[in-house]
């Protein structure tokens, strides 16, 4: 992988993140300048770059079956297309109770599911769980991609994050599959799973605009969001992004590809929330539920470290 800083202004912040890469310990991570960019990468321009070797890519639909074959194999049930509309506490007679009775939850739905025994429950519902106690940010992304008949040997090439936006900017990134996807870019969506770019919801949309953090967001970056617009609508436009990096990438050489959603925490100030936001509640019920709500990216990347971050912090919380 290749981070890439085309301007002067961008440089400051690629040596920073290169620091940062060292105090984690990134192996093999350098600097390379304009001549080693084009030796590594012929048709990518830049002025400095960080070179990351052992960055590489997976196919993360293959390693997320992968983690439900083993979860199904240590006894656990994995239900799609299930909706949870209430839950509640009930007690039923058990053999192994004190009393004859046991508590345990039942989250009623259709077909309807009960789940016996003393439960404790955790949620990552994305901007669903965001929308319940914390602001929330939901931004459309699309990516673009190359036409089969374009066939050059790219690396991973992000450009160097804003820490304002950090989800922002072009990356070049070969698929397992062989096809190159551009992208994405981010416009905020008005719907929680609104995956085209015009998907509209007016309860969702109406719970967003009255949060006070998303127009401290919006307004002092009223021009950077509307250009944004302006690019997912017109793919020229998204074109001379690429062309920043790839001058001679044209119009004719992309088609549009896969989108997808982001939710992303906000704070009352307007600011992005960096960082986990760990959350319960109240109650019987509450008192047995973490939400997850917020998992910066790169949540997938990281998803094993997540997942022991998770269990650490559900073994404190309920004492297990």
């Amino acid at each position: 992988q290749l981070i890439v800083a085309v301007e002067q202004e961008e440089i400051p912040r690629l040596k920073a993140l290169y620091e940062r890469g060292l105090q984690n310990n990134v192996p093999r991570l350098r600097l390379i300048g304009a001549k080693e960019i084009q030796e590594k990468e012929p048709f990518c321009r830049g002025l400095m770059a960080i070179d990351s070797p052992y960055t590489g890519i997976v196919n993360y639909k293959q390693v997320a079956q992968s983690y439900a074959e083993d979860f199904q194999a240590a006894g656990g049930t994995i239900l799609t297309d299930f909706e949870v509309t209430n839950m509640e506490m009930a007690r039923e007679s058990s053999s192994g109770s004190e009393d004859g009775k046991a508590d345990f939850y039942s989250p009623f739905t259709t077909p309807g599911l009960r789940a016996q025994g003393l439960l404790h429950v955790y949620s990552c519902a994305d901007g669903f769980c965001l929308s319940w106690n914390a602001g929330w940010s939901q931004f459309y992304g699309q990516q673009l991609q190359f036409c089969p008949s374009v066939g050059a040997p790219y690396l991973e090439n992000p450009p160097v994050p804003n820490p304002r936006f950090p989800f922002l900017g072009f990356h070049f990134t070969p698929r397992m599959d062989g096809s190159i996807w551009l992208g994405p870019n981010a416009v905020l969506a008005f719907k929680r799973e609104g995956y085209k770019l015009f998907d509209f919801s007016a309860g969702e949309f109406f719970d967003a605009i009255t949060y006070s953090g998303l127009w401290k967001l919006v307004l002092p970056n009223l021009s950077y969001g509307l250009g944004e617009m302006y690019r997912a609508c017109f793919l020229g436009a998204q074109v001379k992004q690429l062309q920043r990096f790839i001058p001679e990438v044209t119009v004719n050489d992309v088609l549009r590809g896969p989108s997808g959603v982001r939710a992303q925490a906000l704070d009352r100030d307007g600011n992005l929330v960096d960082d986990f936001v760990f959350d319960g509640g109240s109650g019987d019920i509450g008192s047995r539920i973490l939400h997850v709500r917020n998992a910066p990216s790169p949540a997938a990347t990281s998803s094993l470290a997540i997942a022991k971050m998770i269990a650490d912090e559900v073994k404190q919380r309920f004492k297990l």
